[in-house]
Parts: structure tokens; sequence; C-alpha cells
């Protein structure tokens, strides 16, 4: 696995009042996952979600809280890994699918576990939202 090509990105766990989770898909995808993205040479991960976040849903967040870093298996890059910086992410207004984003979904628990999942999210965001059974 030391082989293995790792991406190092940004990704935000957004959430609504109601407690439902944002869930974004990008074009020629199937699976949800966190908006963020890959952290460019010399910016930070908080940075780049900002970056990317604007890009992704039209609006940089109000508020970030760094919730830790994690690793999975790249969904959509076969044969690589991510190391990802997570953060808890406000954004106010509403949110558009922009840049290369097909699709933006506001998801429960039941509509998230039932949906085709990026690792990272099934295996690391979902449990931190208390959103599926750790």
């Amino acid at each position: 696995m030391n082989d293995t090509p790792i991406l190092h990105i940004a990704a935000a766990l957004i959430e609504d009042a109601e407690g439902r989770l944002l869930l974004v898909r990008k074009r020629g995808t199937e699976a949800f996952m966190q908006a963020g993205g890959k952290i460019e040479p010399d910016e930070s991960p908080a940075a780049a979600l900002i970056r990317e976040l604007e890009e992704e849903l039209g609006q940089p967040p109000t508020r970030l809280e760094p919730l830790g870093e994690f690793s999975a298996p790249a969904a959509n890059e076969p044969g690589h890994g991510l190391h990802a910086h997570l953060f808890r992410a406000e954004l106010d207004g509403p949110l558009q699918a922009a840049a290369e984003i097909a699709e933006l979904r506001w998801v429960t628990p039941a509509e998230a576990l039932a949906l085709p999942l990026a690792p990272l999210t099934r295996d690391e965001v979902l449990p931190r939202a208390g959103l599926a059974e750790a």
C-alpha cells in the first residue's frame, strides 16, 4: 500500500438546521461525497476548502471548524488514496451546483445510507456527523 499515490484534499461536513447533510456528486461519477477538493501546492487546507466551496457551491463558508485528518480510498480515481482534512463548514444563503458538481443533495441519515457513497463519506464523515451507526 506504500506505493499508492495519495491525493491531499480538504472536505466540508455541511449540515442544515434540520440536521440533513449536504452531499455532492461530480459530473460523470456515481458516488456522493462532501464538497471540497484537492489542496494546491503552498495552499493551506482551510484556504483550499474556502476556494473549493466558492467554486463548487457558489459561496465561501462563513465558518470553518477543523474536525481532523482522515485517510480513505479515492472514490473517483482508482488506485489512489486520500489524505483528507475534514472541516465542519457553515454557509449562508442558497447553494448551487457549479464547476464540476452535477448534483447537490440534502439527505437524512436513511437517505445518505441508501446512496452510492465515497469511502471517505461512508467510513469517516457519516459516523462523525452522527448520521450512521459507528
